[in-house]
């Protein structure tokens, strides 16, 4: 671990095999007060020794500012974490047979530590003659004075990119309780989860793994999915896996590199973690046993204070959006089969074409009080065809209390007309409203009731309408106008209210629209202006297919968050009715 925290305080001070003004000065310093050909400020990393600082270097060495560790006299001075003081390298045992000799022609030297605020030795400045040299005690003196600076030079680096990294950490919180706090579902969730680590310190993959009862399965990205996610994507709760290992203790597991992850897990383990790349992992448990988020590095890492404390938090970010991700999808699945149970199968009807369409509202409970029907009234068995039963409506209300008045108030609806011998929809509304009066169905509705009739050649239509949205009626020339007799909304009015039917002859080719307003109300327009956009779009697509029309009139509705439920029910004359029967929509 003290290595991995010695690479660390590297990483942080910032320097490498690349020119720095600041450590060629204290190079400068050397060569002038020892009096010396070279001069280096060297690093030691984990694999090579580097010259953020140089004076004097033979090229190709200058040009690199670096070497590899057969090279380098400064490893000593790490490892010993001392001085190293040689009049002849070539004679004495420990360097004589580095190839710092000949290539680099390092006879005479002398390098003292470089160390950070906790101790770590870095590297050494150091001086260098190309002969053998015995070195004063007032040369040793000054070069302890110089490297001195140069390590203070170097913690203060640190210090600052570790302040710079604390605000990273602290822009990476809010950016957290923001971002995750408006993910829809858990893809969306895992996608906003990684987007926030991006930085080249930041980890190369995170992970998010939920509990099953069995085991722990990942949420997988199909837009970022890493081969391994395939290959392995659920593990069993005894697995030697870090993740499971954090799941099954409740504890934070940290690994920071690849021989702990070898000595402490399975080989599995190991052969999927190679398999990204990876050689440190954090995993931290989720609130409640609901998962494990992890967090991996291609390298060793150092986890400094700041940066558990961090992602700790993160962590519990994830649990409060896993959690509410979950509720959402659990009232979603209810409110599906619900809203499913309501809506009304389309009758097939000779010489008519229907079609249907409900938006469910995205900020309530995915359900509402939004409806539609159709339905054949019984007839005579001589009568040519039935009529034909349409209602829109809506409940005043967006949640489920309001769905359940909607079955009530639609039965209602049903019954009022099966039992009013002329089937006139305005006595049906003035039955419903009436049951507004003496029931608790709520605040009220709106409706349009219709019926259909098969006169001749052609369809005659009788509405009424209970302060509703108005049906929009293109023509066969294509031409759409708005049937905007209405009378009061569904409120429980006393029973001298007279309710109007209005009657409108439909010729082939006619296309009916019935809607409720969430199709046309919109908090930046006009609901009048929005009703004669729908017209518009009806006269466009009036031709098309119905579902390529209901398309059309629905255009981006899905796609932003819906105050408000819709409802849709278009019907087009396409014959007489004296064909076969039409399917079943």
């Amino acid at each position: 671990m003290g290595e991995l925290r010695r690479l660390e305080a590297l990483r942080l001070a910032g320097l490498t095999a690349a020119a720095d003004p600041g450590m060629d000065r204290f190079a400068r310093l050397v060569t002038r007060f020892l009096r010396v050909p070279v001069s280096l400020v060297s690093l030691l990393e984990a694999d090579r020794q580097v010259f953020p600082g140089m004076v004097g270097l033979a090229e190709p060495w200058a040009a690199r500012r670096e070497t590899p560790l057969s090279h380098s006299f400064c490893q000593h001075v790490v490892v010993d974490g001392r001085p190293l003081i040689l009049e002849d390298t070539r004679a004495h045992p420990r360097t004589c047979a580095s190839l710092a000799i000949p290539d680099l022609q390092v006879i005479a030297y002398a390098g003292m530590p470089l160390t950070d605020a906790d101790g770590h030795v870095l590297g050494s400045l150091c001086a260098i003659d190309h002969r053998p040299r015995k070195w004063t005690e007032g040369e040793l003196q000054d070069l302890g004075d110089l490297t001195a600076a140069c390590s203070v030079e170097l913690r203060l680096r640190i210090a600052s990119e570790q302040i710079r990294q604390d605000r990273d950490h602290a822009d990476l919180l809010l950016r957290a309780s923001v971002e995750l706090g408006h993910s829809r579902d858990l893809t969306d969730l895992t996608r906003r989860l990684r987007r926030l680590f991006h930085g080249p310190a930041d980890p190369s993959f995170v992970g998010l793994l939920l509990a099953d009862g069995r085991g722990l399965w990942r949420v997988v990205d199909q837009d970022d999915v890493r081969p391994v996610e395939i290959a392995i994507d659920r593990l069993d709760l005894d697995a030697g896996y870090p993740s499971t290992r954090a799941m099954r203790e409740q504890r934070t597991v940290f690994v920071p590199d690849h021989d702990a992850l070898e000595a402490g897990f399975s080989a599995e383990a190991v052969a999927g973690y190679d398999s990204l790349g990876l050689r440190s992992v954090l995993c931290v448990p989720l609130t409640g046993s609901r998962g494990v988020l992890m967090w991996c590095w291609p390298d060793s890492h150092v986890l400094a204070v700041t940066e558990r404390a961090a992602l700790t938090a993160v962590a519990g970010y994830v649990s409060q959006a896993v959690e509410r991700t979950l509720f959402v999808e659990n009232r979603l699945s209810i409110a599906e089969q619900l809203q499913a149970a309501m809506l009304t199968d389309l009758p097939g009807v000779p010489g008519l074409d229907m079609s249907a369409l409900y938006l469910p509202a995205t900020d309530q409970d995915m359900v509402g009080g939004d409806w539609y029907d159709a339905y054949l009234l019984p007839g005579p068995p001589a009568a040519p065809q039935p009529a034909l039963m349409l209602s829109i409506g809506d409940i005043i209300g967006h949640d489920v209390q309001a769905a359940v008045v909607m079955g009530q108030v639609r039965s209602m609806l049903r019954q009022a007309t099966l039992s009013h011998p002329e089937h006139s929809p305005a006595a049906a509304l003035a039955s419903v409203d009436s049951a507004f009066g003496a029931l608790p169905l709520g605040p009220g509705a709106t409706a349009v009731h219709a019926r259909l009739d098969q006169d001749g050649g052609r369809r005659r239509l009788t509405w009424s309408n209970a302060g509703h949205p108005p049906p929009l009626l293109r023509t066969p020339d294509g031409r759409v106008r708005t049937l905007g007799e209405h009378d009061l909304l569904l409120l429980g009015t006393p029973s001298d209210l007279v309710r109007h039917d209005h009657t409108d002859e439909l010729p082939t080719g006619s296309v009916l629209l019935l809607y409720t307003d969430g199709l046309v109300e919109r908090r930046d327009n006009d609901i009048e202006a929005s009703i004669r956009q729908t017209a518009s779009v009806l006269a466009a697509h009036g031709d098309e297919p119905l579902p390529m029309l209901l398309e059309a009139l629905s255009h981006g509705l899905a796609d932003a968050p819906q105050r408000d439920d819709v409802a849709v029910l278009v019907v087009r004359v396409t014959g007489d009715g004296n064909g076969p029967p039409a399917p079943a929509r």
